[in-house]
């Protein structure tokens, strides 16, 4: 059985292997081969914060965004999406 995160962010477990790691503290989530995070966790660093989830989709509803280091094109594509979403609730100049 597999540790895993559902869609809510609450621990399940799984007999399916997760596709992708995360950070818990940081709410990110990459590949599990991501250099960055393996960096930082041979370092000893976030061990404790890392989670899994089984796809994207559920790392999304979750509340998790995508890792600048080994997704670069989905962490855009989130980025912007943030960037329309916040200038869309600026208040407009009279």
């Amino acid at each position: 059985m597999y540790n895993l995160r559902d869609s809510r962010n609450r621990p399940t477990c799984s007999a399916v292997k997760g596709t992708l790691g995360g950070n818990s503290a940081l709410k990110i989530y990459g590949r599990l081969d991501c250099p960055s995070a393996l960096r930082h966790i041979a370092k000893g660093h976030y061990v404790s914060h890392r989670v899994f989830f089984l796809d994207e989709a559920t790392a999304i509803a979750a509340g998790y965004r995508p890792c600048g280091a080994c997704m670069p094109a989905k962490y855009a594509e989130w980025k912007e999406l943030r960037n329309k979403q916040s200038r869309s609730k600026q208040p407009h100049a009279p």
